[in-house]
């Protein structure tokens, strides 16, 4: 299908396509098939499927429509090329960039890569703590102190935020209120709000 470059967030990597058929795709740099700068306006050529785009093309300019061609609008919008992200880069961004950031978006990938990273780290400093306390009070007698757990501590009380945020970001991503974070803290239903948040798709339009 023909369309052209509605919007592109290099920031959080991802974008819409307005297609022929008048509907809007969103799409990523991973959906790219080719390297190339995205611009806003840019005519492409994509493999429609659910909402998204994939196998994204730059094509050739068709000539301009009676309401304005989507390519001279192009012009006037950035024309730069952004560097896909690996998920770690997503951790990075969400834990010290994005860390406050209420009110943007927030893909799957970057919400399940922030999530991955934090269980990891999470695990790592956890272990970490348990050998350094039993390095300090000897192998033999067992940990008598919790001094090797002041890292993991303190990443915890980092990520506190971060988390909460990233949540938020997502819930905007899938067109719901920032406010239904809260059903991720309640004891019943906070794995089961926090899994349907993390697999829904994303919606299209402006965050409510």
């Amino acid at each position: 299908m023909r369309g052209a470059v509605f919007h592109y967030d290099a920031d959080h990597d991802y974008g819409y396509i307005s297609g022929v058929d008048g509907k809007r795709y969103i799409f990523s740099r991973a959906d790219l098939t080719e390297d190339m700068n995205i611009a806003r306006g840019m005519p492409v050529e994509f493999t429609p499927d659910d909402g998204t785009a994939h196998d994204v093309i730059a094509a050739k300019p068709t000539a301009p429509s009676l309401d304005g061609s989507l390519q001279q609008r192009g012009r006037i919008a950035e024309n730069h090329s952004a560097r896909p992200m690996g998920l770690w880069a997503y951790f990075l961004r969400a834990l010290i960039d994005d860390y406050r950031n209420f009110s943007g978006r927030a893909r799957r990938k970057e919400f399940w890569a922030f999530y991955l990273w934090f269980s990891v780290v999470f695990v790592a400093l956890f272990g970490f703590g348990i050998l350094l306390n039993l390095a300090i009070s000897g192998f033999d007698d067992g940990p008598t102190t919790s001094i090797g757990h002041i890292p993991f501590l303190l990443f915890v009380l980092i990520a506190i935020l971060p988390s909460i945020a990233v949540v938020v970001r997502r819930l905007h991503d899938i067109g719901l209120t920032g406010w239904l974070v809260l059903l991720c803290y309640t004891p019943a239903l906070g794995a089961v709000a926090f899994l349907v948040f993390g697999l829904l798709p994303s919606q299209f339009g402006k965050n409510r």
